[in-house]
């Protein structure tokens, strides 16, 4: 991605490195992909994670309808109470701050940041120095542990828990949506993804370690979630451990500022897809207007704002997460081979920088896309055949606005 986007710094980025190794069709499918099913279905989960940790210290208890029900073998819970209602409302809030100027949007983020990893290193040196339960034999197997049912069976479970985890990660392909308002992006755009993503990563090792440097693996397990919906977050339980009882709530705030900030981010880049893609003609004309006084895609985020607030509306947390993952990772994919394609359709095009460990790391990268593709598929087959869905509809329209293309309208 790095390599892409200092080569081809434009806004919508993958959109735009599709288009110039695959054609119009595979970028214009990225790009209704990323409206309609990654980028607001990532705004719909964060607003939805954040909701999660308001609970802890508001009273978002209210359900005011819940079903359950079987669809391919898979149970499905849905519900909408006042959780939905909070999640719904921060969408719309961020969606308005976002409208002003990017600049504006951009300081926001930057706050949001720092408050965030502030608020992480906290919970670290809270536990590591603090903590009255903490011990290294927390992160022994459980001795009920077992691989039973083969390798196989295994291999199938280790993919379902990489991708929850690669959700914590998700967002690092956004940068490079809005290369184009980046000063020097031939060398700032590879700065930000590389050091981006090493600071996040060391950060989110530690955190997690931290978890299970606190807890015993029991409590990690039951933390809250689909399953154990009453329970506290994992992060509250580690906080307890050095702070007592009111230690969750105060953590809990700590990741509401953290979820706050990644949602504000992910407002922010992915209405720029849509954007790009209505100013090539290959989308509706709206999306790509930007204000006269904010100059930004006003109508393209509000759009973007309603159609999340649906999908909030419509799934839990997890659902939304292996829905977006699931589309996401195709796309993740295609575009990083892309590196293969462009470096023989455009071996002289100017590459501020080049891909570390080609031809062998992006060549890992796809293989590792198409093993998670394909027992997504298996496990989680509601999610996965949903996100297919949806990006199938996008074929009509392409062949719509391709028309409407060569027409001149």
């Amino acid at each position: 991605y790095a390599e892409l986007g200092a080569m081809l710094p434009e806004a919508g980025g993958e959109y735009v490195y599709l288009r110039h190794s695959y054609g119009e069709a595979s970028a214009f499918l990225f790009g209704w992909q990323r409206f309609i099913v990654a980028g607001s279905a990532s705004i719909a989960s964060l607003g939805a994670g954040l909701a999660i940790f308001l609970s802890a210290f508001l009273p978002l208890d209210a359900v005011w309808a819940e079903r359950k029900f079987v669809l391919l073998g898979q149970t499905i819970n849905w519900k909408f109470g006042s959780e939905q209602l909070a999640a719904v409302g921060v969408i719309l809030l961020l969606t308005a701050i976002n409208c002003l100027t990017v600049a504006f949007g951009g300081k926001v983020q930057s706050l949001m940041t720092l408050l965030k990893i502030a608020g992480i290193a906290f919970i670290i040196g809270g536990v590591f120095f603090a903590s009255k339960t903490a011990t290294w034999a927390n992160l022994a197997a459980p001795q009920n542990a077992n691989s039973s049912g083969g390798s196989l069976a295994l291999g199938s479970a280790f993919g379902v828990a990489m991708l929850a985890a690669l959700w914590g990660y998700d967002g690092w392909n956004n940068m490079p949506m809005a290369a184009g308002e980046v000063q020097q992006p031939g060398r700032n755009i590879p700065r930000a993804l590389i050091l981006g993503m090493i600071i996040v990563m060391a950060i989110y090792c530690l955190l997690n370690l931290s978890y299970f440097y606190a807890l015993p693996f029991s409590d990690v397990v039951t933390s809250r979630s689909t399953q154990f919906r009453d329970a506290l977050p994992v992060s509250a339980k580690a906080a307890q451990t050095f702070l007592g009882e009111y230690g969750g709530r105060l953590i809990s705030i700590v990741f509401v500022v953290s979820a706050f900030g990644a949602l504000n981010g992910s407002i922010l880049s992915n209405a720029r897809v849509p954007y790009a893609m209505a100013r090539e003609g290959m989308f509706f004309s709206t999306m790509g207007a930007l204000s006269n006084k904010t100059h930004v895609p006003i109508k393209g985020l509000i759009v973007q704002g309603i159609w999340s607030c649906l999908l909030a509306l419509s799934g839990t947390f997890d659902q939304l997460t292996d829905c977006l993952l699931f589309a996401s990772w195709i796309f993740y994919g295609l575009v990083t081979s892309s590196v293969f394609v462009l470096r023989r359709k455009m071996p002289n095009a100017a590459r501020p920088y080049k891909t570390f460990g080609y031809p062998l790391i992006p060549m890992v990268f796809v293989l590792v896309a198409i093993a998670l593709i394909i027992n997504t598929l298996f496990t989680r087959p509601v999610e996965s055949l949903f996100g297919l869905l949806l990006i199938a509809i996008g074929l009509p329209l392409y062949f719509y606005f391709r028309a409407q293309q060569r027409k001149g309208v």
